[in-house]
C-alpha cells in the first residue's frame, strides 16, 4: 500500500528518486502515465495490468471512454528503477505535468502520483479549504 507525501528533485536528465519505502514494490516493473489534475500516475506492473484490462473492456462506441483510454494508455511508459532507486520520466510526461525541479510524490493506496511541487501545493491548499464540502459529497459512498 502506498501512502504519504515526499519531496524529491528531478535532475537535468529527468530522473526522479522514488522514496526508499516504495522501491521494492516497484522493483518488479512499473508504468508511469498521464494522470488526472495534471499529475503523473505511477503503478506497479501488477496494478497497471489490472487497470489496462479494465480500460480494454470499456465500450469504444463512447467518446469519453475512448478519450480516457487514450489518455491513460497512449501516454504510458514502462520504467525501471536504477541502482540509486530513480526512474527516468520521459520529457513528454514531464511537460504534461509541468514538472520542473521540485517534485512531490504522493502515495494513494494502489498508485503513486508525481506532481510539480508548485502545482501540488496549490492543489492541496484548495482541497484542504474545501475538505468539509468534499466530505459531505462523499457521504453517500460510505466514506
Amino acid at each position: 500500500m502506498f501512502i504519504g507525501e515526499y519531496q524529491h528533485n528531478l535532475d537535468e536528465k529527468g530522473r526522479l528518486a522514488v522514496p526508499a519505502k516504495f522501491r521494492a514494490a516497484l522493483g518488479k516493473g512499473a508504468v508511469v502515465t498521464r494522470g488526472l489534475d495534471n499529475c503523473l500516475f505511477l503503478y506497479t506492473a501488477n496494478e497497471w495490468e489490472k487497470l489496462a484490462t479494465k480500460l480494454a473492456t470499456l465500450p469504444i462506441s463512447k467518446a469519453n471512454t475512448r478519450a480516457f483510454a487514450r489518455l491513460m494508455l497512449a501516454g504510458a511508459m514502462d520504467v525501471e528503477l536504477d541502482k540509486q532507486g530513480r526512474i527516468i520520466l520521459p520529457e513528454y510526461l514531464r511537460r504534461y505535468a509541468g514538472l520542473r525541479k521540485g517534485a512531490i510524490i504522493t502515495g494513494l493506496y494502489n498508485r503513486l502520483e508525481i506532481w510539480d511541487e508548485g502545482n501540488w501545493n496549490k492543489y492541496k491548499k484548495g482541497t484542504e479549504k474545501s475538505s468539509g464540502d468534499i466530505a459531505e459529497a462523499l457521504e453517500g459512498l460510505g466514506v
